[in-house]
């Protein structure tokens, strides 16, 4: 069925979730995983929660940017690991996450991606747009959406 799932993730418990989902369906059809963190490339302005809070050297962000980026990959790495799932990681710098998903999928020569669903709704959708949808859109492999 599926031989190698994209899970991308940011960290958040609605990844989290995601990450768990995914990695029991690939030890069900026996597939491996390939998480993805996508980053956007480090400039001076610091982001908290996805907003500017301040500011600081490039080259720091660039090293706060690379410590999420493997605490991130870990957690699906340690859920792969336990299930016996092989597992291979990578981090993409792009200010356009869905753009670095699909793309992400496509070299790694996925057949599936499955992504969590903030459930963003109004406003803040609105703001900050969803890289989900964005993904759905792009995708040519199937999605799933975990909520």
């Amino acid at each position: 069925m599926y031989k190698n799932i994209l899970i991308p993730t940011d960290g958040s418990e609605a990844s989290r979730r995601a990450v768990s989902a995914g990695v029991k369906l690939a030890r069900a059809v026996g597939a491996r995983i390939t998480g993805v963190f996508a980053a956007p490339a480090a400039t001076p302005i610091v982001f908290r929660n996805r907003l500017p809070a301040g500011y600081d050297t490039p080259r720091h962000n660039e090293v706060l940017i690379a410590r999420a980026a493997a605490a991130h990959l870990a957690t699906i790495q340690r859920a792969a690991k336990a299930a016996g799932v092989r597992f291979s990681g990578v981090t993409v710098k792009s200010d356009y996450p869905a753009e670095a998903i699909v793309e992400t999928a496509r070299k790694s020569k996925c057949d599936l991606i499955i992504m969590a669903s903030h459930g963003r709704r109004g406003l803040s959708r609105l703001l900050l747009g969803s890289e989900t949808q964005k993904v759905l859109a792009a995708s040519h492999i199937p999605v799933l959406v975990h909520r």
